[in-house]
């Protein structure tokens, strides 16, 4: 059984920060694990730009943005195996490890960072009834083929969901010569950023039907064509039912953090999120295991899943250097009227340095609303915002002296003005 002081699950842009923050923070023996061939994760075949922003203050493609930090990997000369499967971890920290090479062996560290990001909803997961013909992706297995291997999966295409996958892979799909028809989300919202909305569709002319979704799928062989209807309350409407001839539809359906190795371990996961409950230092309920990224929630902005996964890094270091400490009772982390979820769901006095960062969305569209965190009933956070959706994730950053001693619970809300 080999030991680290501390391997990280995943090699993409949340494992790449933590292991960078780790060892700047003093741990000398890091691994990182990573089941691709190459470290980046899904940034590598994200080409379009608008990563980097935050964090580098300038515009980044996807694996230029990878490639920075994959460079601070190899100068800070942190190990890292390609190539690397984790079939099991254990409560005790054990990794069971498969690699064509090195064969199957496990690893003992002193901590463990989950990094092992999101997968899509496949059709399956969503009941549409129809045949099963060739033509129907996920999103991004079509901007795999598309970015990486250079192949388009057809000319006529429909969108189901707008994700910011989905609204980027109706431009991408546009630009390669394909005709996008519309893009269809079951909400009366958009899943995705503003900005991919204006871009990606309205700036191609791309029609976007909310409250729509498909109904039926027809073609045996090949994808002919869908039928999409209107929905209310999460069904469909008789006659409102619309066929559109196409040979390709892509799934953009929401994304589910990768938590099977989390089940397996017995890691507590939120029945919202489906990541990891953590506390403020994103520290699991298995001590010593600690999560960040697309695997504890799923995020809006890269430049935010290396923030938290550099966090993340840095408590793992003091865990293991034994310089985290907790000076009294954990304070739960509650949702109050218009908040979906935060991260974290519990805070450990004494854990944070100087700040408190909570990150959340909203559960529906909103304007004019004041975000408040209240500690008992005392406000210690109020800001005016003039719209919220739930594709756009907060961040509430609060100072670490506003948690006086006795605050019981804190309660995040929204407030009409």
């Amino acid at each position: 059984m080999k030991n680290y002081d501390l391997v990280v699950i995943g090699g993409g842009p949340a494992g790449l920060a933590a292991a960078i923050a780790a060892r700047q923070a003093g741990i000398a023996s890091i691994l990182i694990l990573e089941r691709d061939s190459r470290l980046g994760g899904i940034l590598n075949q994200c080409i379009h730009n608008g990563f980097g922003l935050h964090t580098f203050q300038e515009e980044l493609t996807g694996p230029e943005y990878a490639a920075r930090f994959v460079s601070q990997v190899k100068e800070l000369g942190i190990a890292y195996l390609c190539n690397a499967m984790v079939p099991d971890l254990s409560p005790e920290k054990v990794l069971t490890v498969i690699h064509p090479e090195q064969g199957t062996f496990s690893l003992n560290p002193k901590a463990v960072i989950l990094a092992m990001g999101c997968r899509e909803r496949p059709r399956g997961a969503l009941n549409i009834p129809g045949f099963r013909p060739a033509g129907i992706y996920t999103a991004g297995t079509a901007q795999y083929l598309v970015n990486i291997e250079g192949k388009l999966p057809g000319r006529e295409c429909v969108i189901l969901g707008s994700g910011d996958i989905g609204l980027i892979m109706a431009r991408r799909m546009t630009l390669e010569g394909a005709t996008v028809k519309l893009v269809a989300e079951l909400m009366p919202y958009s899943g995705g950023l503003k900005r991919n909305i204006v871009q990606c569709l309205e700036d191609f002319g791309i029609p976007l039907k909310l409250s729509h979704t498909v109904v039926n799928i027809h073609g045996k062989e090949r994808l002919t064509g869908v039928t999409i209807a209107r929905v209310e309350k999460g069904i469909p409407v008789p006659g409102t039912e619309e066929y559109y001839a196409c040979d390709t539809l892509l799934l953009s359906c929401g994304l589910i953090p990768e938590n099977e190795l989390s089940r397996g371990a017995g890691v507590e996961l939120s029945p919202v999120t489906n990541g990891p409950v953590v506390d403020d230092s994103l520290e699991t309920s298995i001590p010593g295991v600690f999560a960040a990224g697309n695997v504890l929630h799923v995020h809006d902005l890269v430049d935010c899943v290396s923030q938290e996964a550099a966090a993340a890094g840095k408590s793992a270091a003091r865990y293991i250097l034994e310089t985290q400490t907790q000076t009294g009772p954990e304070i739960p982390v509650t949702c109050g009227p218009g908040v979906r979820y935060t991260v974290p769901q519990r805070i450990c006095p004494g854990a944070a340095e100087g700040e408190l960062t909570l990150r959340l969305r909203v559960d529906g569209v909103y304007r004019n609303r004041r975000l408040t965190v209240l500690a008992g009933d005392a406000p210690i956070y109020s800001k005016k915002r003039r719209a919220l959706a739930p594709g756009e994730m907060e961040t509430i950053r609060l100072p670490w002296n506003s948690m006086q001693v006795g605050i019981r619970e804190l309660r995040v809300l929204l407030e009409e003005i």
